[in-house]
């Protein structure tokens, strides 16, 4: 009995191994041009996209009366913290695009025409859906978010050939979402997309990229945060009726950050991972300046 779970065991180690070699190898990018990938990324995109695009459609827009095309100045809502979701939003999926073409071995220069603009042009027919709807519109403060978010991840490549500055995301739940949660969210997994007060939009700079000494680690940075607090609607309006009495704050953040996809290993598993969560700020101590409090110090911040 004994002989034979330690034959199990080994059987099972030896199964991982190849399997983990397998999939590591599935994962290294192609050095040259691999057509069969590079049609199952389009087709997956394509795919991707049009179920996307539908589902939104039967699922969030039927709800609300449709109209004719129509336009919305919501550049003031928010305290702009939705449009730094566009831009957030944008950077990402253009992040994401490219990287897998980059794994189809598509040349550097298709990779940004296709892959870096695959934000823009996702998050703009989502926008042409919102022009038909009567309860939002097509927003031009929305469509110049979203080409902030591309020319950020776009402008990098071809001035560095590398991503310097990467846009980051960080949630905190919040006390005003249980207020209204028909429009911040019931519930983490809501909240997390809905409640801009819990949101916080990064900036995070890699130091070892513009300041060339071996004693700096290179993956780590210094990030500059942007968040606001307060609010239950858009702007200072009415609420079923009533003057909502709201105590708006813009909020800004200094904090250290991790750019995982500058720790070094030789699996492309663990690559693969590192660049899926380095979406998000490393949680780490914080500086917060608010014109209300002036500076908080935070000992943990998400």
């Amino acid at each position: 009995m004994r002989q034979l779970w330690i034959n199990s065991v080994a059987c099972f180690f030896v199964f991982f191994s190849y399997s983990q070699s397998q999939i590591n190898l599935f994962l290294k990018p192609s050095d040259s041009l691999n057509k069969p990938r590079r049609n199952a990324v389009v087709i997956s995109e394509a795919s991707l996209g049009a179920i996307s695009l539908l589902a939104l459609d039967q699922l969030w827009y039927q709800d609300y009366p449709r109209s004719k095309f129509h336009t919305l100045n919501d550049n003031g809502e928010w305290l702009q913290m939705d449009k730094l979701g566009h831009v957030y939003s944008a950077y990402q999926i253009g992040r994401l695009g490219a990287s897998v073409l980059n794994w189809s071995g598509v040349s550097r220069r298709d990779q940004l025409i296709y892959g870096g603009t695959l934000g823009f042009t996702f998050l703009t027919a989502v926008e042409i859906f919102d022009g038909f709807s009567e309860e939002w519109g097509f927003s031009w403060g929305d469509m110049a978010a979203n080409a902030v978010g591309t020319g950020l991840f776009v402008g990098q490549e071809l001035l560095w050939k590398e991503q310097r500055i990467t846009m980051k995301y960080s949630f905190h739940q919040t006390q005003y979402a249980s207020q209204r949660p028909d429009k911040l969210g019931d519930g983490l997994s809501e909240e997390f997309l809905k409640d801009y007060n819990g949101q916080t939009y990064w900036l995070s700079f890699n130091v070892h990229s513009f300041i060339k000494n071996d004693k700096i680690p290179k993956w780590l940075n210094v990030a500059f945060g942007y968040g606001a607090d307060g609010m239950l609607t858009g702007e200072n309006e009415t609420l079923n009726g009533a003057f909502v009495n709201q105590n708006r704050v813009r909020q800004y953040y200094l904090s250290l950050d991790i750019d995982l996809t500058r720790i070094k290993t030789n699996s492309h598993v663990l690559r693969s991972i590192f660049c899926i969560f380095n979406t998000i700020k490393v949680p780490f101590p914080a500086l917060e300046f608010n014109e209300e409090n002036g500076i908080l110090l935070h000992g943990i911040y998400f």
